[in-house]
């Protein structure tokens, strides 16, 4: 990996900023350059400590001098910069991007003549939120990093890449892009279309009162949660990938019929089979890599409804040096009589948050 040590950033939203953050906390020592159309995010990666040098255009002699140039802005922006970049940078400089499509651009590449230089990357992870400000360095933990080389990508490139990927503690994944583009269709992409499709029926049936607003629980919260993700991002991923995205929702259409006529012609013995079969094929899922949709680390926990119980708790976890993502009261209380609701960032934390509060005896339930 001593070969690479200068990266170049064309974008710096949550996946750009986190992976810069990553890369900078796995080696204090690299080089990156950064340009965005918003140039106050590339002067906040500077203030942070991210960015050593905030270019203008992506014509500044910085991005020549990179071992890897990350393109984390959207495929139609990725490919004008790669028509800018080509000529450029050196033959040894791997060019890359972060996008959740692949097939536009590796065809745009081979067209440009770039052959093996340009490597596709995807980090199967993510957030409902947007933007740099929530860029964290721990995004791609655990999580596969797909990487979709082209044709005469050299060996040496790519296991540089992958070592790469291990570095910042994701898992590298070997797949064709076309391969790629179908898979992704039916775990993220349609998963996305049918949380806002969800959230827009409750929208268009509930009442006045909104009252399925206001008892919407658990279950459905976390299924719709990604529906709070960034519309034009997902407005372009959707149009880039609707060949394949239409093959997959033809058979969730079709398995959402046969589960509607089960219920009309009161069939249960159809329907016990529908959900017996996704529940065994679920269970076999492994947390680890947690994937696309990241694993939710949340307890719930019994607290006594006066002054301070909340700043207590939060007390206790801070003593224990242990970090939180979210905390708050929910007013459906699925678990016994849990009314305080903890969200951490990581598996570790989580874990010694349960121990810690349990010794101080209070009732904590495990989501």
């Amino acid at each position: 990996m001593n070969q690479i040590q200068k990266f170049g950033f064309f974008g710096l939203g949550l996946i750009g900023g986190s992976l810069a953050k990553a890369l900078k906390r796995s080696m204090p020592e690299c080089s990156i350059a950064v340009f965005t159309r918003t140039r106050e995010k590339a002067e906040q990666a500077r203030r942070d400590g991210i960015a050593d040098t905030v270019c203008s255009s992506l014509s500044d002699p910085a991005f020549s001098q990179c071992d890897i140039i990350f393109l984390c802005a959207p495929v139609d922006a990725n490919i004008e910069a790669l028509q800018i970049l080509k000529d450029l940078v050196p033959s040894s400089c791997i060019l890359t991007d972060v996008g959740s499509v692949k097939t536009d651009i590796h065809l745009a590449a081979a067209q440009m003549g770039l052959g093996g230089r340009f490597i596709g990357g995807h980090p199967m992870t993510g957030s409902e939120k947007s933007g740099y400000q929530y860029a964290v360095p721990h995004l791609f933990e655990n999580s596969y990093y797909i990487i979709t080389p082209s044709e005469g990508t050299s060996q040496k490139q790519l296991e540089a890449y992958q070592e790469l990927v291990r570095m910042i503690g994701a898992l590298p994944l070997l797949l064709d892009y076309r391969k790629h583009d179908f898979a992704t269709a039916a775990v993220s992409h349609l998963p996305h279309l049918i949380a806002a499709s969800l959230v827009n029926t409750v929208h268009t049936l509930d009442g006045t009162d909104q009252l399925m607003k206001m008892i919407a629980a658990g279950g459905f919260k976390d299924i719709t949660r990604i529906a709070s993700s960034s519309p034009e991002m997902w407005e372009q991923i959707c149009l880039e990938n609707r060949e394949n995205i239409s093959k997959v929702m033809d058979t969730f259409i079709s398995l959402l019929e046969e589960s509607r006529t089960a219920m009309q012609t009161d069939n249960g013995e159809e329907i016990n089979a529908m959900f017996r079969e996704s529940r065994d094929y679920r269970n076999t899922f492994t947390s680890s890599p947690y994937g696309f949709i990241n694993k939710t680390y949340r307890i719930f926990c019994d607290i006594l409804d006066e002054s301070g119980a909340i700043a207590t708790i939060a007390t206790i976890l801070a003593v224990n040096r242990i970090n939180i993502k979210n905390i708050g009261i929910i007013h459906s209380r699925e678990f016994e009589e849990g009314v305080l609701q903890i969200d951490f960032y990581e598996e570790e934390p989580f874990r010694k948050a349960v121990q810690v509060l349990e010794h101080h005896r209070y009732q904590v339930w495990i989501r």
